[in-house]
C-alpha cells in the first residue's frame, strides 16, 4: 500500500467514525460531554469544518474558506449551550462534508513523493509539526478522532447507548 492512500483510507473512516455519532445527535447537537462542559457534537462538527479549512489555507495558501466561524470553531475557541451562537446542524455539515471533499480530491492528485511538500502558508514556529503536507493530513485524521471521542461521551451523557461504528 502507497502512503496517499493509507493516508485516504484514514481520512475516510476517521470521517465517517465520527460523522456516524455526529449524525446520532443531530436532535441534541449542544449537548456537553461532561457536567463541567467540554466539546458539544455541534462544536466538534463546526471545529472538524474549520481545521480542515484551515490546513487548506495552510498547505495551499487559499483562504479558509470557514473563517468567519474562527470566533465559534477555531483553535481556543470555547464552546456554549446557546443555540443561536452557532450555525445550523447542516450548515455546519455540509461544509465539512465540502472540505473533506476536496482534501480527498487534492490527496487523489499526490504522490508520495509530494507529502514532503513544504506548506505554503505555514507559522514558522509550526513548521516542525505542519510544515509539510504529509504532516497536515495527519493533523486532519488525528484532529477527528480525537474528537470522535468527545461526541462519543456526549452521546453517553445524553443516555444513549454505544453505537457499534
Amino acid at each position: 500500500m502507497q502512503t496517499v492512500q493509507f493516508i485516504r483510507m484514514s481520512l475516510d473512516r476517521s470521517a465517517a467514525r465520527a460523522m456516524a455519532l455526529i449524525d446520532d445527535m443531530k436532535d441534541a447537537p449542544l449537548t456537553f460531554p461532561t457536567p463541567n462542559g467540554g466539546n458539544h457534537p455541534l462544536w466538534v462538527l463546526g471545529h472538524m469544518a474549520w481545521t480542515e479549512g484551515e490546513v487548506h489555507h495552510i498547505m495551499l495558501g487559499r483562504d479558509n474558506p470557514l473563517d468567519k466561524w474562527k470566533p465559534v470553531f477555531g483553535f481556543g475557541s470555547e464552546p456554549t449551550g446557546v443555540a443561536s451562537d452557532y450555525p445550523s446542524f447542516d450548515e455546519v455539515k455540509t461544509a465539512f462534508l465540502g472540505l473533506r471533499a476536496e482534501t480527498i480530491k487534492l490527496l487523489d492528485s499526490l504522490t508520495d513523493s509530494d507529502l514532503d511538500r513544504t506548506c505554503e502558508c505555514c507559522p514558522p514556529e509550526a513548521r516542525q509539526f505542519i510544515g509539510t503536507y504529509a504532516q497536515c493530513l495527519m493533523v486532519l485524521i488525528l484532529n477527528t478522532m480525537n474528537h470522535h471521542g468527545q461526541v462519543a461521551d456526549a452521546r453517553r451523557a445524553a443516555g444513549r447507548k454505544r453505537l457499534s461504528v
